[in-house]
């Protein structure tokens, strides 16, 4: 299949290159050129923006930071609607507003274009070993036919429903990884404070109901004092901040949601944000007086 790819950031470039390997026919195109290189030394071409991107292809997937980010790519100057073919799908696989999702989707129409949003939950580890979770807004004539490409990044591809879905979706995975995360935070400093072995704590508790994923995962960072970034401090902010103003168009309280906002606002104020979202525990040390470490 010949497919465009557009931003190769810390999610993208791995992303992309499970296509490649897959035998897919891949044009590339990002404002890195490091990653473009890298991409072409893997087998993929370059282009010189999205325009040329698009006009090579049937299907172009964004994976961009944010909302403006996309409208850029695919709307903007130079952008994959001024290179496509009516019939061209565009699968956005960034993490954006729902409604921006909606907005660009019907504003994609008078190109004949059509659009799929398909946000992804997992991180880069899961992005290098191609286990990332898709979550699927759109035609569902649309995500059949792309349900085995997109299952090369992923171990799990999920249709939600119309477009924007995906990202309904994606924002409700963000919260619940949000105050998942806090929860953890906040519970190993409580063991610290109280003279408790954290590290213990955590395995007495890791197979009971109070395990998870989340935990699993960001408990033995935290323990180790490892902060390296798989979804930084800085993104969950703009997801947060996006699940915020969904919520909101909506009336649809999110207070915990609030709560984390701050907690990350505090995180990025003291100069933590391009650390990993397990820097949360950061904010619970702080507040403490505490360090969660093993050992009581």
């Amino acid at each position: 299949m010949k497919i465009g790819f557009i931003g190769l950031g810390i999610m993208g470039r791995p992303m992309a290159k499970n296509l490649v390997k897959a035998g897919h026919e891949l044009t590339v195109f990002d404002f890195n050129k490091e990653a473009v290189e890298d991409l072409v030394t893997c087998g993929a071409k370059k282009a010189e923006s999205a325009k040329e991107v698009a006009e090579q292809v049937e299907v172009v997937i964004t994976m961009v930071p944010n909302s403006p980010h996309v409208r850029a790519a695919v709307l903007g100057e130079n952008g994959v609607k001024d290179g496509a073919k009516p019939g061209t799908v565009l699968i956005d696989m960034s993490s954006i507003d729902p409604v921006e999702s909606k907005a660009i989707g019907k504003e994609l129409e008078q190109y004949g274009i059509e659009m799929l949003d398909a946000p992804v939950s997992g991180g880069e580890p899961k992005a290098i070993d191609g286990t990332l979770s898709v979550m699927v807004g759109g035609k569902k004539e649309l995500f059949d036919k792309y349900y085995d490409m997109l299952m090369v990044m992923a171990g799990s591809v999920v249709y939600v429903g119309d477009l924007g879905s995906g990202n309904v979706a994606k924002l409700a995975n963000q919260i619940v990884v949000a105050v998942n995360i806090a929860a953890v935070s906040e519970a190993l400093a409580f063991a610290k404070k109280a003279g408790t072995d954290p590290e213990l704590v955590y395995r007495a508790i890791r197979g009971g109901l109070a395990g998870s994923t989340v935990m699993d995962a960001k408990a033995p960072m935290m323990l180790d004092r490892n902060f390296k970034p798989g979804f930084r401090i800085e993104l969950h902010i703009k997801d947060l901040n996006n699940a915020l103003n969904a919520a909101h168009a909506i009336s649809s309280p999110v207070p915990l949601t609030g709560q984390l906002m701050e907690i990350m606002q505090a995180l990025k104020a003291d100069g933590y944000e391009k650390e990993d979202h397990s820097s949360i525990v950061k904010f619970y040390e702080k507040i403490g007086n505490v360090t969660v470490e093993p050992g009581k």
